[in-house]
């Protein structure tokens, strides 16, 4: 048997869980496994970890209170510094007309994320849960990833648990794995130097399944990382989700890989200045490669979503044969990603459409992944 034919073996025989896949054999699958037998064994797990033909989809809105940012990464053209004419943080007004419309359209949640701003406290965002809530006490708050929380607590002078606990209390729900990029420091110090750190940002899931606030992880490649750093990433997360599950936690119900855009933002002019070439996203063939491998690795996380906001909704409609069974968001609203040059925005019909052409049947769920309406 050759080489090849034995890492497939393996990682059809992790599709029906007879075996883990190790970190080697994860970074041999992903370097060298045939394309279309990697997304055959995905999709495989794909069906025995999530059986039947739905894929899910949820209405919901990206709403960024504010674009101040202290950490300026390097891989974001969203940010503004707190002197740029374009800085803002939105109004209670202006944050209740988002969400009223979010639900006239029959929104079930709001992405609540923002800059991390220099002069917000705790008792600012715990205003801002409350109001959201008494304006409308049936959306879901979907808010705030790990470094805004370490941000906070940093600047409250508090715990991150205590972060955690208090926002909760004052109406957060569940809680993003935005700020995630690549879990190695190698990577981050270069990326998002002053962002939290991936140790931080491990810790922070951790205590937030603790606290039992589900959450969802993220990975953003096709920047600066190798191979095996992507492998590194999908290792630490599985970690952090054995322990969640022996604990008897939700931990993560998803996990969704995106690939780097490098429009509008100072990684790309200055990797591309060194290269002497522009640096370009990754193809839909490295994104569907790294899809397929996260669905096979992460065999404790049930839910793998594609990111058609980054790749459009072809390679969406393609995911769903490479071990995804979610397509995301209608994305309502969407600001990070559009001010790198990327607009792909996709009304419910549309995604139902797609869903229904690529052969499976379209069910609208909630942010914890319970049915709300099925075409």
């Amino acid at each position: 048997m050759s080489g090849r034919d034995a890492m497939l073996d393996r990682a059809f025989a992790a599709a029906a869980g007879e075996a883990r896949l190790t970190p080697a054999e994860a970074l041999a699958l992903l370097e060298d496994a045939d394309l279309l037998a990697l997304g055959a064994a995905a999709s495989e797990m794909r069906r025995r970890v999530v059986p039947g033909d739905d894929v899910t989809f949820i209405v919901d809105r990206n709403v960024n209170y504010t674009n101040v940012c202290v950490s300026e990464c390097r891989f974001c053209a969203f940010f503004a510094t707190r002197d740029a004419e374009c800085a803002y943080v939105l109004t209670r007004e202006e944050l209740a007309d988002k969400v009223r419309e979010t639900v006239e359209l029959e929104g079930t949640a709001i992405l609540l994320q923002g800059g991390m701003h220099p002069d917000l406290r705790i008792e600012w965002y715990e205003q801002m849960l409350r109001d959201i809530k008494e304006d409308n006490p049936g959306i879901h708050v979907h808010g705030f990833g790990p470094p805004e929380i370490v941000h906070i607590a940093k600047l409250s002078g508090i715990t991150t648990r205590e972060v955690l606990a208090r926002l909760r209390d004052a109406g957060l729900d569940s809680l993003p794995g935005g700020g995630a990029e690549i879990l190695v420091d190698r990577v981050r110090s270069h990326v998002s130097p002053r962002k939290a750190t991936s140790d931080q940002w491990l810790d922070v899931m951790r205590e937030a399944h603790r606290l039992d606030i589900s959450t969802t992880a993220t990975m953003m490649f096709g920047g600066l990382e190798t191979l095996e750093e992507r492998v590194e990433h999908l290792v630490r997360i599985r970690d952090v989700q054995d322990a969640a599950v022996a604990g008897g936690h939700v931990g993560f119900r998803a996990f969704i890989p995106w690939s780097f855009q490098p429009g509008n933002t100072a990684l790309a002019e200055d990797e591309s200045a060194a290269r002497g070439e522009p640096l370009s996203a990754a193809s839909g063939y490295e994104y569907l490669r790294t899809l397929a491998l996260s669905r096979l690795f992460l065999d404790n996380v049930r839910n793998i979503q594609a990111s058609w906001v980054t790749q459009g909704s072809k390679i969406g409609q393609v995911a769903l044969a490479f071990g995804s069974n979610d397509l995301g968001s209608t994305m309502i609203e969407e600001n990070v990603v559009a001010a790198a040059g990327t607009r792909f925005m996709l009304a419910r019909d549309e995604l139902v459409r797609l869903i229904t052409d690529a052969g499976y049947v379209p069910v609208q769920r909630d942010t914890l992944y319970r049915e709300v309406r099925r075409f």
